[in-house]
């Protein structure tokens, strides 16, 4: 590769590196499989990079999803991997509940169906449009909006009171 398109790959790690590693980690769930997602893939965009230099950002999220989708397919839903021990929580300053809270949204999103949890991520975790979302899944906008709308409702209906939001619109 020449010596500036490699300066521009290097750049673009860099400077999107850590985003690319919130999105493999809001996929996955697990730190060391988001580093692995974000390094297989940024090695392929390496390889490719004269060609997709220009589109780069989108193409990398597409590996990711793409090999994520493959671990998930691999390894079947739902199948837990048994430990020793409980690994210790990482302290964040906040209140206990302010942890149970997040570790409860967490679960949930683990939860959803993959393609459920990866329009989350990207619509709403990164901020993508339901256009740049359909373009990363290689799906139609459409189902970007169904599969959204279906996924909040099944969090809307894990972690909303009923009988608190009675007779409140929706």
């Amino acid at each position: 590769m020449e010596q500036s398109l490699e300066a521009e790959f290097t750049a673009f790690v860099a400077g999107r590196g850590q985003a690319l590693l919130r999105i493999a980690y809001a996929l996955s769930g697990d730190r060391r499989t988001a580093e692995d997602l974000v390094q297989g893939a940024l090695a392929k965009a390496y390889t490719k990079w004269p060609r997709i230099h220009s589109d780069a950002e989108a193409y990398v999220r597409r590996i990711i999803y793409n090999d994520q989708a493959s671990r998930w397919r691999r390894l079947g839903r739902g199948r837990e991997v048994p430990v020793a021990e409980v690994p210790d929580l990482p302290h964040t300053g906040g209140s206990g509940l302010e942890t149970a809270d997040r570790l409860a949204v967490r679960q949930a999103l683990l939860s959803l169906p993959a393609r459920q949890r990866a329009v989350l991520v990207l619509r709403y975790l990164e901020d993508r449009t339901v256009q740049e979302t359909a373009e990363v899944l290689g799906c139609r906008p459409g189902t970007v909006a169904s599969q959204a709308s279906r996924a909040l409702a099944t969090l809307r209906d894990r972690f909303v009171d009923v009988d608190e939001w009675t007779g409140v619109a929706r």
